[in-house]
């Protein structure tokens, strides 16, 4: 199964399609499937791939999601 968050780097700005509430995040480590992120309002999570596809930020737009 591919990965669908394989491309992110530490320091790309996600949210969690699921959790908006959980606001803006900053991806700090993508190893193996599992991607660490730091959100601002709930601290670090830690992501499987398997299960979430995170939706990347463009950050010159406000933090608005890239995602349709």
């Amino acid at each position: 199964m591919d990965d669908p968050n394989a491309l992110l780097e530490p320091g790309t700005l996600v949210r969690h399609p699921d959790q908006p509430d959980w606001g803006l995040g900053q991806v700090q480590s993508n190893v193996a499937g599992r991607v660490t992120v730091n959100f601002e309002h709930v601290g670090k999570v830690l992501v499987m791939s398997a299960h979430v596809s995170l939706d990347v930020v463009d950050d010159t737009d406000g933090g608005k999601s890239a995602a349709p």
